[in-house]
């Protein structure tokens, strides 16, 4: 009959068999899982659907399809923040403690000098954002602009010990060679002890040039991935002593992402 998992504990022992080099076992019996021998139990699933779940922040029980509407918009103990942030308060606290919070916050008594620094530290984040997505637009409008669907493969280090390291098979561009490396919790040892798990990846020119190239990249959801990765830009000037680009994070929305990530024999992107 095999035993029950969830979805998200699944793709961690899934990791974590990756991350130690071995076969992934079930918790309960330790007989050999992976995705081609696992299958969905639709009828669990919607039994599970059906039971009540724990809010995160109030700890009261609900319908686990109401949860979300729950926790997002109806929990008086979810976080929020004061209506002033933008000038400057840094008051975070449970939603049931704004109205106190907000009567008492000296934030709307400040003077004007205060309240346009505070308002200039908001625009420069502001700005930032607004850059990145400007950057795209030139992008755009470059004379050569070029995307590849790469896959990162999972390998060893020869190090006595092991560690886990991903690269993509070479690709061109530009008229030149490239390969993507990336590692995992920026090569720390042992990562499959720690629950935060982080992917980084660098940009490496694979053949020689002779005068410097100045190139900006992010990683995107290419056609054949479900990636959840957010918009980061970065750039790097390549020269003929200088063919690697810095490690840069992978700006996924949190581990359980990177897990699912590391579950799968390679990791589709664009």
């Amino acid at each position: 009959m095999g035993h029950l998992m969830c979805a998200a504990c699944f793709t961690h022992l899934l990791a974590d068999g990756r991350l130690r080099d071995q076969i992934a076992t079930c918790p309960n019996c330790r007989v050999e899982i992976s995705k081609s021998t696992a299958s969905r139990n639709l009828a669990v699933e919607k039994a599970a659907s059906e039971l009540p779940s724990e809010c995160q922040y109030c700890n009261k029980e609900f319908p686990y399809k109401s949860l979300d509407r729950h926790e997002q918009h109806e929990c008086q103990e979810r976080p929020t923040h004061c209506t002033y942030s933008r000038i400057g308060c840094q008051w975070h606290g449970p939603y049931h403690e704004t109205s106190e919070h907000e009567r008492n916050c000296l934030h709307p008594n400040k003077s004007g000098y205060e309240v346009m620094a505070a308002l200039e530290t908001f625009d420069s984040k502001i700005k930032e954002e607004k850059k990145m997505f400007n950057t795209l637009i030139d992008l755009l409008s470059y004379e050569k602009i070029i995307f590849n669907d790469l896959q990162l493969k999972p390998y060893r280090t020869d190090e006595c010990l092991h560690k886990l390291f991903y690269e993509t098979a070479r690709f061109s561009a530009f008229n030149q060679q490239w390969v993507v490396k990336a590692r995992i919790n920026n090569n720390q040892r042992d990562p499959h002890h720690f629950n935060e798990r982080t992917i980084t990846y660098q940009l490496i020119l694979k053949t020689k040039t002779s005068t410097p190239m100045s190139i900006y990249f992010f990683a995107l959801k290419g056609p054949f991935s479900d990636m959840k990765v957010s918009t980061q830009i970065y750039k790097h000037e390549f020269t003929e002593h200088n063919t690697e680009s810095d490690y840069y994070v992978l700006p996924l929305p949190d581990s359980n992402e990177c897990n699912r990530l590391l579950a799968n024999k390679g990791i589709n992107f664009r």
